[in-house]
């Protein structure tokens, strides 16, 4: 075992927003059912979470710049996000890049594509695809998003437009997944919360190792590994670390990228609690692997432009 990493991190996942805004509709639905979801409850994060609250939860972490993902803001006010960001002071590194959200099969889809292109902190497309059969569990807006033509005409014109899109979705959906991210070779994919393994039966699990595994194989796909805790109730860093060394033992430090998902993985897990379960499982890579993990995977992919640390250091065990 080696050193753990004490270098600095980024964050390439996590979500602000202001409630004041009105602007999130799954947030104030929740709030209309008392924080009640099929998810379970939402109560602790009905409330404003800015740059600050985020700071305050990762402060004894050494991050030093993050990547906002689109947090379900209206499609009734596309782009509205992405401007809201650039109001904000992000001096501290905090949302140094956005994943913007654009519904691909939307009408106006190649216009606003453009839009967000424009702003140079967009570095990418988020439009999520996860379907579930009960529909208080689906994300997505229809089953067959990944399949329909309009939707992928919108996801060429991003390729175009060089941008990055955030591939999330439920592992059966995978094999569907795999025939888009072969179609679109030149599109780069980050697949999203290490591919959901939200089914924890033995099937379940199965069909995400699976599923996994050929993603893997996939040279234009990378993967984050984040809101594990939100999958495994009751969880503890043994029932974590199979699922974290599957991720890495699928794609490697190189294409893998540790994340947080704050506030939404703050339900299940403090800050410092999901990284040091990273940490450790980390720990038996080598420092420059660990590096990658931690900050190089996430830099080189969110093209943030930050200089390399030029000497890992080992020995945070926080």
């Amino acid at each position: 075992m080696t050193e753990r990493y004490d270098g600095p991190l980024i964050d390439p996942h996590h979500h602000l927003w202001d409630l004041k805004l009105e602007r999130h509709p799954w947030l104030k639905k929740a709030q209309a059912t008392g924080g009640e979801t099929a998810f379970g409850s939402l109560a602790p994060i009905l409330r404003n979470y800015g740059i600050e609250d985020y700071r305050a939860d990762a402060g004894r972490q050494n991050v030093v710049a993050t990547v906002h993902v689109e947090a379900g803001w209206s499609d009734a006010h596309p782009l509205e996000e992405s401007r809201w960001l650039d109001s904000l002071d992000r001096s501290s590194g905090v949302a140094r890049r956005y994943v913007a959200r654009v519904p691909l099969d939307a009408p106006d889809a190649m216009r606003l594509l453009e839009m967000e292109a424009a702003n140079p902190n967009v570095v990418g497309i988020r439009d999520i695809v996860s379907w579930h059969p009960e529909p208080a569990k689906r994300f997505a807006r229809r089953a067959d998003l990944m399949g329909d033509p309009a939707w992928r005409a919108g996801l060429a014109h991003a390729t175009r437009l060089g941008l990055i899109f955030d591939l999330m979705l439920y592992p059966w959906q995978m094999k569907d997944a795999l025939a888009l991210v072969r179609a679109f070779p030149e599109t780069l994919f980050v697949l999203n919360h290490g591919g959901s393994p939200v089914d924890r039966t033995d099937d379940g699990m199965a069909l995400w190792r699976e599923g996994l595994r050929a993603f893997g194989n996939e040279p234009n796909v990378r993967l984050k590994i984040s809101d594990l805790v939100a999958y495994d109730s009751g969880w503890t860093l043994e029932s974590l670390r199979p699922v974290i060394e599957h991720c890495l033992d699928c794609f490697g430090p190189t294409r893998s990228m540790f994340a947080s998902d704050f506030p939404v993985a703050g339900l299940y897990a403090s800050f410092d609690e999901v990284y040091r379960a990273f940490r450790t499982v980390a720990s038996q890579f080598s420092l420059d692997e660990q590096r990658a993990l931690f900050f190089a995977t996430a830099n080189d992919t969110y093209r943030l432009g930050i200089a390399d640390p030029v000497e890992p250091q080992g020995g945070c065990d926080v």
